[in-house]
């Protein structure tokens, strides 16, 4: 029997998968930062994002004449590997056409960074995605949350809700994280990162 070949149709141009841990207790906790601009583009772009295969909520658009990808796997973080790595087979897309959204520790609330490869900064998300892909050569939007007050508190804080007030500034980040994910969809992403890496903090 031949192997089921899951792709279809013409390659996407992007493919945005913005991790988080799934269930209404994390929906919106520093951890889901990625998740929260997927849905900001899902809600832009009038994308339905369905559950399904891949463990994930799954949709897909055409922007500027591109077609656009999004998915929040609903694996828990440290799966996330587990839902991407068929997701690129099902989409046509290589390495270097994913874009993973996630938390950042090292950088402050209100800073983004865009990244093209590299280390993956003790986070689980991008380290199992690693593992299932065989390379670490994928983009990134890096949304800071800030460092705990000590290792002992580091779960508390990537799992717990901000305030409304320090929310309310983190929503601007997000929606200019969103911007930035556009930016790569239409420039690349070394347009997008010469235009978002150099911004002021």
């Amino acid at each position: 029997m031949r192997p089921r070949d899951d792709r279809t149709g013409t390659p996407a141009d992007l493919l945005v998968v913005g991790l988080g841990n799934p269930g209404e207790e994390y929906r919106h906790s520093r951890h889901n930062a990625g998740a929260d601009v997927v849905e900001i583009l899902a809600r832009r772009h009038g994308v339905r994002l369905r559950g399904g295969r891949f463990d994930a909520l799954v949709g897909e658009t055409n922007v500027g004449g591109r077609r656009l990808a999004l998915a929040i796997p609903l694996t828990y973080m440290n799966e996330s590997g587990r839902s991407v790595q068929p997701m690129l087979r099902r989409f046509g897309v290589e390495p270097d056409r994913l874009v993973v959204v996630h938390d950042e520790l090292d950088l402050e609330p209100g800073v983004f960074k865009l990244k093209e490869g590299g280390g993956l900064a003790g986070n689980n998300g991008l380290r199992s995605i690693k593992q299932h892909l065989h390379t670490e050569a994928f983009l990134r939007v890096r949304i800071g949350i800030g460092k705990p007050r000590s290792k002992e508190h580091g779960a508390d804080h990537v799992l717990s809700r901000m305030s409304k007030k320090v929310r309310a500034d983190f929503e601007v980040t997000l929606e200019e994280a969103a911007d930035a994910v556009e930016a790569i969809l239409a420039d690349g992403i070394e347009a997008a990162m010469n235009r978002y890496n150099t911004r002021p903090a």
